[in-house]
């Protein structure tokens, strides 16, 4: 089991004091680590992935200081578990995009079938949280298909209970977020849930349905949904049609199977709580022109004195 970085306890205690109800989970957020786990992907100047990079070709920096990887795995080691997550907003501003939108998330289901279980999220006034294993897939494609968009959107909120599920699970998480990137009943704001993606070292990929949306506000959820994906070193797409779907379940495969996973322990021992900067490099000599692609930090676990 690989440890996973603390939820910033301090937010999440009034998490659910508000008015979005959650069905199906307890939010109860934890606290621990040992091990600091990173996803990386790495691109050349054409956005093609490379994936035979070894751990000598990557250099570890925690707020400046060299840090000795102690875990190193590829994509395509399939002794890594993988576990999968879809964020799926039914709400009734979903009303024009809900059948693109279970299309979409359907479409993926059968992309990953070497998953371990799949957690779906499915929200709109209230949240509610099950997971499938891979001999439930076809409830859980019925699930997605029966519901009915109606209610708010308790997106943030929504993205709480899944990290909070996540916190403990083996190997990697990737989530998929399916929603238009509003949110109008959520008690955690903005901010405050992207301290808890900061927190996790779940991967997450967003996929905005903003044709139907106005003009007023498309910015602004557009540049939400990026830096949700962005900051956990995903990306966000915001398709109009089945054809522009398909172009970003091809990317984010081919950026699962090419990922890496670097794992440390760090040589910063306090507990504070406070945020460290991490920095990755790629260091194998000839390799130029690329990108590199991971979460930019963690918070360190807190221990009252």
């Amino acid at each position: 089991m690989f440890p996973r970085c603390f939820l910033c306890l301090a937010i999440v205690t009034a998490l659910f004091a508000g008015p979005a109800p959650v069905r199906g989970q307890q939010a109860t957020f934890r606290a621990g680590i040992d091990l600091v786990q990173m996803g990386v992907t790495v691109t050349d100047r054409k956005g093609e992935f490379i994936g035979d990079l070894t751990r000598e070709d990557f250099e570890v920096l925690e707020d400046g200081r060299k840090q000795t990887l102690t875990y190193f795995a590829s994509g395509v080691d399939d002794t890594i578990p993988l576990r999968v997550g879809l964020l799926f907003d039914t709400s009734g501003s979903m009303g024009e995009d809900i059948n693109l939108s279970r299309s979409a998330a359907i479409r993926f289901l059968n992309t990953l079938s070497q998953a371990e279980d799949m957690t779906l999220v499915d929200f709109d006034t209230e949240v509610r949280v099950t997971t499938y294993g891979q001999r439930d897939f076809p409830r859980m494609v019925e699930r997605i298909r029966s519901r009915k968009p109606d209610g708010y959107t308790a997106m943030h909120d929504a993205l709480g209970v899944f990290l909070d599920g996540a916190a403990e699970n083996e190997g990697r998480t990737i989530l998929v977020i399916y929603t238009d990137g509003g949110d109008t009943r959520s008690t955690l704001g903005f901010s405050d849930a992207l301290t808890l993606i900061r927190a996790s070292d779940v991967t997450i990929h967003s996929v905005g349905f903003l044709s139907n949306q106005p003009g007023s506000v498309r910015t602004n959820q557009r540049m939400r949904l990026t830096q949700i994906a962005e900051t956990t070193g995903g990306r966000a797409f915001f398709p109009s049609a089945m054809k522009d779907v398909e172009e970003a379940y091809d990317t984010i495969v081919a950026q699962i199977r090419s990922q890496y996973t670097l794992g440390y322990v760090s040589t910063n021992t306090a507990q504070d709580g406070k945020w460290r900067r991490v920095q990755i490099r790629a260091v194998r000599p000839g390799l130029r022109d690329f990108r590199l692609q991971s979460r930019q930090g963690y918070f360190a676990l807190y221990k009252e004195q």
